[in-house]
Parts: structure tokens; sequence; C-alpha cells
């Protein structure tokens, strides 16, 4: 079969309005999976949207259609412990039984006989998965499942999901950059999750649960911040190990629970082999500040002004500091303020602030 040509633009539209419904999580996913089937036949349908501010290995928001949990927490664990590296330039075919199929960087086909065997133990044929990138870096993932006695992907699937990248990449930036930009939630103090050695949560503060509590109010399954949790766990303990690692931060915005929200972890032993403290918080400037930038594409000399009006400084005053003239500056924040959809200087303050 062709390849199949279709409006990139009407596309992501129809994606757009599908992962906007105000319907329960299920409602969402099936209704992107709906507008993807026609071009890509497929069963089950995960899209994850990650910040190229803070890497492509975790998502900052998910959606999700018949993809059982205990499968998404395999997978997970296999990526981070048995698969190999992401390969951001090329979209990855996986296929059962027993062999998965990878497009390593020369072409070459990369077994994989574990994730085969996953896949088939829960039912599915094969996986096919996507990385959504451009210039700017990695924008999320999308993963189409097809359930076993299915034909497994082939070739013409992997060709064809490529196609999708840039409605894909549209939409996704347009659902994290559409809605209020201050929070719509009141301010909550931090929490901690822990998670153990056997890669299970341990403990749960408090303040952590009110976080949770938050993220079920968005209708948001229980499994996913667990799967997200577990990502993000398996993530310190391999940057803790590595050498000149950092601790992963995520950065999730406003239209995924409410308020610019992180998640950072921290190993609580030198060897990265016991617990693993998870820190759920409301965003401050210093770590939203890049996310914000990349998701609403400010430039790095808008970026430059935005850092300013921190400062409370004058128009002035950041003309003098980054060496511009006042009209200037006057022109940047007037783009920043298309952009972000800001009434001025005090709703984004606000936003980056509370």
């Amino acid at each position: 079969m062709g390849l199949t040509f279709f409006d990139d633009r009407r596309l992501a539209g129809d994606l757009y309005a599908a992962a906007s419904q105000s319907t329960g999580p299920e409602q969402v996913g099936a209704g992107i999976s709906r507008v993807l089937a026609p071009i890509v036949a497929h069963d089950g349908m995960s899209l994850v949207g990650t910040d190229p501010a803070t890497g492509p290995g975790l998502g900052s928001f998910s959606f999700w259609h018949e993809y059982d949990p205990e499968l998404v927490r395999e997978l997970v664990m296999h990526r981070h412990l048995g698969g190999g590296p992401q390969r951001p330039a090329i979209p990855t075919l996986l296929r059962t039984p027993a062999v998965v199929v990878g497009a390593g960087t020369d072409g070459s086909p990369v077994p994989d006989p574990r994730m085969g065997e996953i896949l088939t133990a829960h039912g599915a044929s094969s996986e096919l998965r996507l990385l959504l990138r451009d210039r700017r870096g990695v924008w999320g993932a999308l993963g189409l499942l097809r359930c076993a006695g299915a034909a497994p992907f082939g070739q013409d699937d992997a060709e064809r999901a490529a196609r999708l990248v840039p409605a894909l990449l549209t939409a996704l930036r347009r659902y994290a950059t559409t809605g209020p930009l201050c929070p719509e939630v009141p301010p909550m103090s931090a929490g901690v999750i822990t998670v153990g050695p056997d890669h299970r949560i341990t403990a749960v503060s408090p303040q952590a649960q009110l976080w949770l509590d938050q993220w079920a109010a968005h209708a948001i399954p229980s499994w996913v911040p667990e799967a997200f949790l577990l990502s993000l766990s398996l993530v310190t303990r391999a940057e803790a190990s590595r050498q000149g690692g950092a601790p992963p931060l995520v950065c999730a915005p406003p239209a995924a629970c409410g308020r610019w929200t992180t998640c950072q972890g921290q190993v609580l032993d030198a060897g990265a082999t016991g617990d693993v403290a998870l820190v759920v918080q409301g965003a401050t400037w210093d770590l939203v500040l890049p996310s914000l930038c990349a998701w609403y594409s400010l430039t790095p000399r808008e970026r430059d002004v935005v850092t300013q009006l921190r400062t409370g400084a004058s128009v002035k005053q950041i003309a003098r500091r980054l060496d511009l003239s006042a009209y200037t500056v006057n022109d940047h924040l007037k783009a920043v303020f298309r952009k972000t959809g800001a009434d001025g200087r005090d709703e984004l303050s606000a936003a980056l602030t509370r």
C-alpha cells in the first residue's frame, strides 16, 4: 500500500480537538485514536508530551487508549533497565513474536527478544513507537499497539506514522499552551514520594497525597502517575550512577494539572541502590522559565527580557541592562504577551511565581 497524503493543518486541528475534550481520559484517548486510525490501523494508542527543556526521557503529560496498565509498567521497566537507548532521530518499529526490530543508526535491525515476550504475554502482536522531534528537540512519543492475531506493523505503517509528526507536534504544543496562563488551583506545599529498590512506591507524604488527589480530580487514572513516578525514579537512579549525571527534572504545563508543576528525583544513598525521593511542587520561576520558553517558542532575547521582569525592573532599566533601546524592549514584551496570552507583565509574573 502506498503512502497516504493528508492535510497536516486539518489533522493537527482534529488531534487538538480530541485532546481537549471535556470528558474522561478514556474518551479523550479514544478520540485521539479515532483520528489516527485511518492513517495507521491500531488497537491501542499512547501519546506522551515531553519538554525539550528537560530532555526526551520523561513525559510531562500523556493520553492513553487500550493500553493495559501492567503492560505499561513492564514496558517502562524494560526500556529503562533492559532496552536499548532512545534513538531520537529515527522512528522505531517494534515487532513480535520473539524479536523487536528497531531502526539502528545504520538502518540495520536491532533485535530485542525480551520486548517481544512482554508484548506477547499481554496479548499484543506488535508495537510501533515514534519519537516526535523537530530541530528544537523532542516533544513527545507516539505508541501504537496491535493485538494478538493482527498483522504486525510493517515498513509501510512506519512510513505512514512518520508523516504524522508535524501534525502531532502542532497539536501537542497547542494543547500545552492553550488555556489560562495563571494557576487555576490554589498553591500547595511540596510533597515527597519515595520509591524503593524494588521499584514500588514505599511512602507518600501528606503533601504529596494532596498532589495525587489533585491529579485524580483532573480525571487522571491512578496508574498513569504511578507509571510516570516509576519512570522518574529509574531515570534518577541511572543519572546518579552516571559520571556527570544530574538529578532529572520534569516540568508540566497548566493544561496537565491546573498549574505549572515540577517533579524532581534524588537518590537517598551514595550507591543509588536504595530509596529514591521524588519531590512534587508548584514550579518556581527558575525551574519553569526554560519550559515556558520552549512551549511558547520564546526567542533567547525574549527570554532575557522576561527574566528581567522578575526583578521588577522598568522598561528603561531592562533596556540599559540588556543594551537595548526601550522601543526594542517594548517590542519584545509585546511579542511575549502575544505568544503567551498574558494581559501584561503582572499576569506573566504571577504565572511564573505563584
